[in-house]
């Protein structure tokens, strides 16, 4: 399949003028948790807001545009979209995952594992060893998260689902970083892509969801028959305001990345920062392969200061437009501590082994100016000693 329209097309037109009823020019909000049936034994098309519902259906349709699939099923978070592809996998099945990953989602993992439901190898996928001897254990799954969190760290998608695809394990990628307007994941060979609408998708912090887009029909089946059984479908206000959100995403998420290639070099030559995690830094490992599968680099950036804990705090507390939070891709700027926060649910080992230090933060840029921005953290920056109980970076 291929794009008729570009993507602001696709996105400043998701289900407009589709009311049939009256004509709305936007889509109407259909909150109702049931449907009336034409007669006994005649099922209209929705019954149950948890099996079907045409608000939810909207933004469904709209995502599986944006990302070239087959079909969308939307979820009540990004973890439940993690939770649903899961479900693909049969007892004891092995998948391989980032050793990177998001902290949820290696929770989630390790929690499964631990009850014996799936068995999960933690592989670094830019290391060919660890893949040869990962796929010799014909996986059922394979997910990939690129750019990943926090490291953005990039994994070339067309290797891996290569690999995925001579053993027959069904490949899924995490776009949640860079969304359709930056990534289309399918387009590469992956088989599912996953979400956490919460995130870019919807753009402005007041929605919890997720979703999954398959890229053949049969997968895009057994997906929506797992959420409705599982009953982890999103809410019809959410998919409402995350179809609002969508329409704003090409030009926000461009404009977001212009703006984090100005703080991201201003961070590389500050002397109090140790080391930043931009792929648009030509000397990032993955600079390459990043410019061949994405159409930008993203919005997202982590980086390490020079300074024990008790100066970390000085620095976040001198901030003024960068909010301590966690979620990222709203339209407002936040930092992140991952070790005490997106990453707290991993032991030390799992970080350390991952390259999470503690003295990484990472942020989400968002609309404010970069002038301002930058500003922001240079002040900020300014109450970091010269002395640190952490070592430099090579």
């Amino acid at each position: 399949m291929t794009h008729k329209f570009h993507t602001s097309t696709l996105t400043a037109q998701a289900s407009v003028a589709t009311d049939t009823s009256y004509g709305a020019v936007m889509p109407p909000l259909h909150l109702s948790s049931n449907f009336t049936f034409a007669g006994l034994g005649e099922k209209r098309q929705y019954d149950y807001s948890r099996s079907g519902n045409p608000t939810r259906d909207a933004l469904g349709d709209a995502l599986a545009k944006l990302e070239n699939g087959c079909g969308a099923t939307v979820v009540s978070s990004g973890m439940a979209s993690l939770t649903l592809v899961l479900q693909l996998v049969d007892q004891g099945g092995l998948v391989i995952a980032p050793h990177d990953c998001y902290g949820g989602t290696h929770r989630l993992l390790t929690s499964l594992e631990k009850r014996g439901l799936l068995r999960v190898l933690f592989v670094d996928q830019n290391n060919q060893q660890e893949l040869d001897v990962a796929f010799k254990q014909n996986p059922a799954l394979v997910l990939i998260e690129t750019p990943s969190n926090p490291l953005l760290r990039i994994t070339d998608i067309k290797h891996i689902t290569n690999l995925a695809k001579a053993c027959g394990a069904i490949s899924v990628v995490d776009n949640t970083f860079l969304s359709p307007a930056l990534q289309r994941p399918l387009d590469l060979g992956a088989d599912i892509v996953v979400h956490s609408t919460t995130k870019y998708l919807n753009g402005h912090s007041d929605v919890v969801g997720g979703a999954a887009i398959a890229k053949n029909p049969e997968l895009a089946e057994k997906l929506g028959w797992w959420a409705n059984c599982l009953g982890i479908t999103g809410a019809p206000f959410d998919s409402y305001q995350t179809l609002r959100g969508i329409r704003t995403l090409d030009i926000r998420i461009k404009q977001q990345s212009k703006t984090t290639e100005t703080v991201a070099e201003f961070l590389e030559a500050h002397p109090a920062v140790t080391k930043v995690y931009y792929p648009g830094l030509k000397n990032h490992p993955g600079h390459a392969i990043a410019k061949q599968q994405q159409f930008g680099f993203g919005a997202m950036l982590s980086f390490e200061v020079d300074g024990d804990f008790a100066q970390l705090s000085q620095f976040v507390d001198g901030l003024k437009l960068f909010t301590l939070a966690e979620s990222l891709g709203g339209v407002e700027s936040l930092i992140a501590h991952p070790a005490t926060m997106t990453h707290a649910a991993m032991d030390e080992e799992a970080r350390q082994t991952a390259g999470i230090a503690d003295n990484l933060f990472r942020i989400s840029v968002g609309l404010e100016h970069a002038d301002d921005l930058v500003d922001d953290l240079s002040k900020a920056l300014l109450l970091l000693n010269k002395k640190s109980t952490f070592a430099r970076a090579g």
